[in-house]
């Protein structure tokens, strides 16, 4: 399985692609298979991601989880500060001011 992420060009934050937007939820990330290439080529194009790129990952029940450990630390957040981590589905989690 291979999916997306990138920084969301207004505020920095990690986004990970959806098939047909950006979310802030490594669990809504679709597979891409050999598009990967094309969308982020498209979706640089359009301003809507900076840095974008390809993530090795596996298929969970919860969704996918990305092989490398340094992706997984940008899909759920702080390693030293639990509280300030991501949840999965979080409401608030776009609500911060930059």
């Amino acid at each position: 399985m291979r999916i997306l992420t990138g920084n969301d060009l207004k505020s920095g934050a990690v986004i990970w692609w959806t098939g047909h937007d950006w979310s802030l939820h490594v669990e809504d990330a679709v597979d891409v298979g050999e598009h990967g290439e094309a969308v982020l080529a498209a979706e640089d194009g359009a301003r809507r991601v900076n840095g974008g790129y390809i993530v090795d990952a596996e298929a969970t029940p919860e969704g996918p989880r990305p092989a490398h450990i340094k992706d997984r630390i940008r899909a759920l957040g702080p390693t030293v500060r639990p509280d300030l981590t991501l949840k999965p589905a979080d409401p608030t989690a776009g609500d911060w001011v930059i």
